[in-house]
């Protein structure tokens, strides 16, 4: 079970009784407070042990992954993360990035550095407040500080809607029904940066448990069901580099929402989920009583492994089955591809049903060179040590004076966006592509030539393949700078982003910002060398 962010008395998200979970639909507008620590541990989740960056709740309770953070549809958070970084091997300041939230009139709580913030110091604390008026789903949080999240610090965020227009096809869904699955490496950020070198994840950890080749066989994941219920999974690739393919040997998938957003039901047996994705699904316990396994299958290093010894593993566990590894077998059946994915609400692309039928379109290839170099039409993303938005807030507004030069896109407010993703000759891919601020409808997803303007794909994360083409569009609605990047954290370290910069004549009428948030750059900006990373 994830460890769980506690509500006041009069603010609880959820009663639970037994496996049920009853929903208190009147609590709206409530606010979560807590206390969120960025430490160094020792942790073995495969049995290898080293040195990670985990969150807490308390400076002792740091996990991995993070502590379940969650409130209602309307909720309001009051984060405060406070960085107790020391481990001089990898990076010690931080931030938190709210992933899929989309932060209106709140920019500068994105937690992207050098684009919505400064980094937060050692020794230093931060104040997170935003609100979530209208967003319900799956979501996440992790650092979005160079590569450090792939350190450890992840963890999953979930807004549950009282009057789910979906509720009625599942019966639990609870602290127990998170699900995260994560690639793991022995090696440090830092050293992975240094290697410079397409990374081979030493395992695949399905809630924060799984093994590595050659290594002692640790416990795996137990996901605990009672025949006869329906239960809603809500799975979320925390993962930093790898995708995974994901399956439950015996049992029928059921997606219904798609990065934060509720979708018409699609029933498949393996789901492909790429980092930064989240689905939730309905897994319907109507198999015999013993246990099943959850496959994982990881498309780095360790994926060439199987599933030998409990690789990429975890166990689906009925209620009465012995505690004993399953003995079930896996067959493929209906993948998941987006082109079956259709939203419940409001379905439609905005524009025209054309390709360029947008008020702007924008052509952003995909490059690369040795060593380690990605490129954005030619431009390699390097973080400017200035933030977007403060130059935004200091005067900036036009693409020549906003840095890093080249990687700034201006974008005039209320308009409809089309953005052709091209993927050219690019390692590593498929490159996971996501826009902060907004979901997007995918009008030509990477897995299909077709255009569909009627009911694509609506989600925040889609994958843009080796030499083909991904178009997405969403409206301008939202004044602020917006990070767009690929998900693969080396990836990006290395260039591949660039930053939408949504009106920037409105910003300084539409963001809120903090006196905290203004002492966090000349705190940075005033570590030596010896402080850094």
């Amino acid at each position: 079970m994830l460890p769980f962010v506690s509500l006041l008395a009069a603010e609880l998200v959820c009663l639970v009784y037994g496996a049920e979970v009853i929903r208190d639909t009147t609590t709206y507008g409530q606010t979560v407070s807590e206390n969120l620590f960025i430490v160094n541990k020792q942790l073995a989740p495969d049995g290898f042990q080293r040195s990670t960056v985990l969150a807490g709740l308390t400076p002792s309770t740091g996990s991995f992954p993070g502590p379940l953070i969650s409130g209602n549809k309307g909720v309001r958070f009051n984060l405060n993360v406070t960085d107790q970084l020391t481990d001089p091997s990898m990076v010690r300041s931080t931030t938190v990035h709210w992933h899929g939230l989309f932060q209106k009139t709140t920019n500068y709580a994105d937690g992207v550095a050098f684009v919505s913030q400064c980094p937060i110091a050692a020794n230093h604390s931060f104040l997170y407040d935003f609100q979530v008026p209208d967003q319900a789903g799956t979501f996440w949080y992790h650092s979005h500080i160079s590569v450090q999240y792939c350190d450890g610090l992840r963890g999953p965020l979930v807004i549950y809607d009282p009057q789910d227009p979906q509720a009625y096809l599942y019966d639990v869904d609870d602290e127990t029904t998170v699900l995260t699955i994560a690639d793991w490496f022995h090696n440090t950020s830092t050293e992975l940066i240094a290697a410079a070198v397409a990374p081979l994840a030493d395992a695949t950890l399905i809630n924060g448990k799984g093994r590595y080749l050659g290594g002692p066989a640790v416990p795996l994941a137990v996901i605990n069901v009672q025949q006869g219920k329906r239960y809603r999974f809500r799975m979320i690739s925390i993962a930093c580099d790898a995708n995974h393919n994901f399956s439950i040997d015996g049992h029928r998938l059921t997606v219904i929402e798609v990065d934060g957003e509720n979708h018409e039901p699609a029933t498949v047996d393996n789901i492909q989920i790429f980092p930064g994705q989240r689905y939730s699904f309905v897994l319907d316990a109507t198999q015999p009583v013993d246990n099943y396994w959850v496959r994982a299958l990881s498309s780095s290093g360790v994926g060439t492994s199987g599933f030998i010894g409990g690789l990429n593993s975890g166990i689906l566990r009925y209620q009465g089955a012995p505690d004993a590894d399953p003995t079930t077998t896996n067959s493929t059946g209906v993948v998941l591809t987006e082109s079956m994915l259709h939203p419940l609400e409001n379905p439609g692309a905005p524009g025209l049903p054309f390709p360029g039928g947008a008020d702007e379109v924008l052509n952003l290839t995909l490059g690369f060179n040795l060593p380690a170099t990605f490129f954005m039409n030619d431009t390699q993303y390097i973080p400017p040590t200035v933030p977007v938005l403060l130059q935004i807030l200091s005067g900036a507004q036009s693409p020549q004076d906003l840095l890093p030069p080249g990687s700034v896109y201006t974008l005039p407010i209320n308009k409809t966006i089309e953005i052709n993703f091209f993927g050219n000759a690019t390692p590593g891919g498929p490159h996971p592509f996501h826009l902060h601020g907004h979901s997007f409808d995918v009008v030509r997803s990477a897995d299909n030539t077709t255009y569909n303007y009627e009911n694509p794909v609506r989600r925040d994360v889609t994958s843009v393949a080796i030499g083909n083409q991904t178009t997405i569009r969403f409206v301008t609605d939202n004044p602020g700078p917006w990070f767009l990047h690929c998900h693969i954290d080396l990836h990006l370290e290395f260039g591949l982003a660039v930053v939408m910069a949504e009106a920037p004549s409105l910003v300084k009428a539409t963001d809120v910002t903090t006196p905290a948030w203004d002492e966090l750059c000349p705190i940075y900006d005033s570590l030596t060398p010896a402080q850094l990373p």
